[in-house]
């Protein structure tokens, strides 16, 4: 029933006005309010683990989530799975600069995972092969460019007029509004820092008959996903710009038990992830 297949990779720049230190904090802040917007009713996400690690030189803070969001797997999926292995372990290993974020199955085991894997840079997104993929994969990449200011790259479902970047000016940093040519305007624009997220997308489905299928539809998500969650981000600006990373971590602590509070009641909204 199994076919083998390699995996098969996108790789996505995500431009942005912040410098590196900000947006560690902005990242983290963003996350765990997306988090309580897609719990409740039964589904959501669980935090199991969220604490410092150190391993071969690597040392940085791990999470380990699982989503329960049956309501949110298309409709394909689900005539082969049953409902209760839609449950999705996240493992995320944050060594910022750079993250690994790893996404698993129970009920698929080896045969099926996301591996998001970003380098956070000081520049103008002008690095390829950041993430030193080997030249034969590296030729096999998708590569998306994601413009946070261009409207066009966020369906009508998704969009919300008070997350746009378009209409958003910082009250506390002056930054914004970001329109679809916004890039070509940062050079003039010395009080407004710079960075790119660099997002290595590596998706392994290995399901006779659906893997292409399946891996598409997850690289479409997640360029979905990078675009909205950074959309959010910035116009979430004047809520984080001021936080520590202390401040951060007993945000997190909170939201963990808002969470386990939240999938036992209410309604569950659209989901929306990012790794850490």
């Amino acid at each position: 029933m199994h076919a083998q297949a390699p995996s098969s990779y996108s790789f996505s720049r995500v431009l942005l006005p912040f410098s590196v230190e900000e947006y560690q904090v902005g990242q983290l802040y963003s996350v765990a309010e997306a988090s309580k917007n897609n719990t409740g009713g039964g589904e959501g996400i669980e935090v199991l683990r969220n604490e410092p690690y150190e391993k071969d030189g690597e040392k940085g803070q791990y999470t380990h989530k699982i989503y329960h969001l049956h309501s949110k797997v298309p409709g394909f999926l689900k005539m082969f799975a049953p409902e209760g292995a839609l449950v999705f372990h996240e493992k995320a290993w944050n060594a910022y600069p750079y993250c690994r974020t790893i996404v698993t199955n129970e009920y698929m085991k080896e045969d099926f995972f996301i591996k998001i894997e970003t380098w956070h840079k000081p520049d103008m997104g002008s690095q390829e092969n950041v993430h030193g993929l080997p030249p034969d994969a590296w030729n096999e990449v998708e590569v998306l460019q994601i413009n946070i200011g261009d409207r066009t790259q966020v369906s009508d479902e998704d969009y919300k007029a008070d997350e746009d970047p378009s209409k958003f000016r910082s009250e506390k940093t002056g930054r914004g509004p970001l329109g679809p040519d916004w890039r070509n305007e940062l050079p003039s624009r010395n009080d407004w820092p710079h960075m790119t997220a660099y997002k290595l997308v590596t998706v392994h489905f290995r399901w006779w008959g659906l893997q292409g299928r399946v891996e598409k539809f997850i690289h479409k998500q997640e360029k979905r996903l990078f675009t909205n969650f950074h959309r959010q981000l910035f116009c979430w600006m004047d809520q984080w710009v001021d936080l520590t990373m202390d401040d951060i971590r007993r945000m997190e602590d909170e939201t963990q038990k808002e969470l386990d509070q939240m999938r036992n009641q209410g309604s569950v909204c659209g989901m929306s992830a990012g790794d850490e």
